[in-house]
């Protein structure tokens, strides 16, 4: 009705408009005529790939297939499926079974290592559960693959320990003389309810509603209290704590009456074992706990450990042997003492098993400094050949080491001694410089990038299984790094 001027279109404010420029053709709806190939979904160098290579033909799966005898039932996953998952998850830090599940929905490795399928979580932590101990062992696998690679040498090993959590809160923890005091108390506590529920019981006059109301309407009168029944569950986790306490102070006196008969006996050159017995039921009948002495009730096998950093954690004490060529593990095992003392034989004779080889050198810290290590160390040196470099104590911050003196070592020279001489040598010095630079960047590796900080599983064989998967994966990964994922077709069986 009214003549307008016509008005120019206005362009959005902001940046410019490109003219004439060509993008990429990008449709989020786009329909593919054809299936996508599991195959195009990872670049041909990705740590998956090598992870499915070795599940499906290098490593032995016959303990684990060995496992499966029963025929009814709804099939389960397939082995190799699981396996996957949980080597490619301890490898990469994914190791709960819920994040493993989720990573199979949401991460394009994890689908492609399970071929699109989705277990569940509970499926997932069964599978590791049951076959820990076939688990565990693909350590030694790891490591004879590196030994088949040129990778463990055997010239210089590293032996350190270091404190993994558990699977437990040390506020759960209790010390013997707590325990005691609330035994104690609660017994007497069940007394007062027992009388309180007997004193109802004779009531005749109203027997059936004091029945009624103490025990309910469906209960007998050999039912007790909820009151009561929840203090008598609570005393017998107590009781069973302090059984725990008990026998554990028995048995490391038994140990050490044991040990100190049968060096009473060398020193008189005679042998006599039934002696020893005694000496150890004696030792142990006597043995009475330390009122510090702690039991956990959430995983009564973890101990309260001071870790590096001064804190005190509800852990176990993880051992591991590391060869110096390429920092591939030879040897770990999981222990419930804090000490490293009592480990320094056991781990080097089970890296020996692991490779067949002995050591050249063993380089260990201060914390394995004893008397016995000591002995032990020079007789290892004599029967294969494995020089020992032990700290004998540790230095302050900023302190140097002096130099060897001169001249000859006196005679009467202790075994300390003599070891803190010769590390004080050029040669010493040497070799010892090396053992942080072998040791330490394996923890590290294994506490960041496979997020091993904290163990999962509990119970002493839990966890030990648990470290040594762990420090599977650890080789493992040094295995892609030698050999990418082309490497593998040699060592196919």
């Amino acid at each position: 009705m009214f003549e307008v001027e016509p008005v120019e279109k206005q362009q959005p404010q902001g940046r410019p408009v490109g003219v004439d420029k060509r993008f990429r053709p990008f449709d989020p709806h786009q329909v593919l005529l054809l299936p996508p190939s599991l195959d195009d979904w990872l670049p041909q160098d990705h740590l998956a790939r090598f992870v499915a290579d070795l599940v499906d033909d290098v490593l032995d799966l016959g303990p684990i297939l060995a496992d499966y005898t029963e025929k009814r039932g709804y099939p389960p996953y397939d082995p190799r499926l699981m396996l996957r998952l949980l080597i490619y998850g301890y490898t990469t830090g994914v190791r709960s079974s819920r994040a493993i599940e989720r990573k199979c929905a949401d991460d394009i490795a994890f689908r492609f290592l399970v071929a699109d399928q989705a277990p569940d979580f509970r499926s997932i932590s069964r599978f590791r559960r049951r076959h820990l101990d076939a688990l565990a062992d693909l350590f030694t696998q790891s490591l004879h693959l590196a030994q088949k690679l040129g990778m463990v040498k055997m010239g210089r090993v590293a032996l350190d320990g270091t404190k993994l959590e558990a699977n437990a809160s040390k506020h759960k923890a209790m010390s013997y003389g707590r325990l005691v005091d609330k035994e104690e108390r609660i017994e007497a506590e069940i007394a007062a309810l027992e009388a309180q529920a007997a004193a109802l019981l004779a009531d005749a006059v109203a027997a059936d509603t004091a029945e009624d109301r103490t025990f309910g309407i469906d209960g007998k009168d050999t039912d007790l209290p909820i009151e009561l029944d929840r203090r008598e569950k609570r005393l017998a986790r107590l009781q069973a704590a302090r059984a725990q306490i008990e026998a554990e102070a028995a048995d490391k006196a038994r140990a050490h009456a044991e040990d100190k008969e049968r060096r009473r006996q060398e020193r008189a050159g005679t042998s006599d074992e039934q002696a020893v017995t005694d000496a150890g039921q004696k030792a142990a009948g006597k043995a009475r706990p330390k009122p510090k002495a702690q039991a956990n009730f959430t995983d009564s096998d973890s101990r309260i450990m001071k870790n590096s950093d001064g804190a005190y954690i509800q852990a176990y004490n993880a051992q591991a042997v590391v060869d110096e060529e390429h920092q591939v593990i030879t040897a770990a095992d999981v222990t419930t003492n804090p000490s490293d003392a009592l480990n320094y034989t056991t781990m080097l004779d089970q890296c020996v098993a692991n490779t067949g080889v002995h050591p050249k050198q063993a380089l260990v810290d201060a914390g394995y400094c004893s008397e016995t290590n000591l002995e032990a160390a020079r007789e290892r040196q004599l029967a294969c050949g494995t020089d020992t470099f032990m700290a004998t104590g540790r230095l302050a911050h900023d302190e140097q080491v002096l130099p060897a003196p001169r001249g000859r070592i006196p005679a009467s020279a202790t075994l300390k001694e003599r070891m803190a001489r010769k590390l004080r040598t050029k040669p010493g010095k040497a070799a010892y410089s090396r053992r942080k630079a072998i040791v330490e960047p394996v923890f590290g590796q294994v506490m960041t990038c496979q997020n091993g900080r904290q163990l999962l599983l509990r119970g002493e064989d839990g966890a030990r299984g648990e470290w040594q998967l762990l420090a599977a994966c650890h080789n493992l990964r040094k295995i892609f790094r030698h050999v990418g994922t082309t490497g593998l077709a040699a060592l196919a069986c």
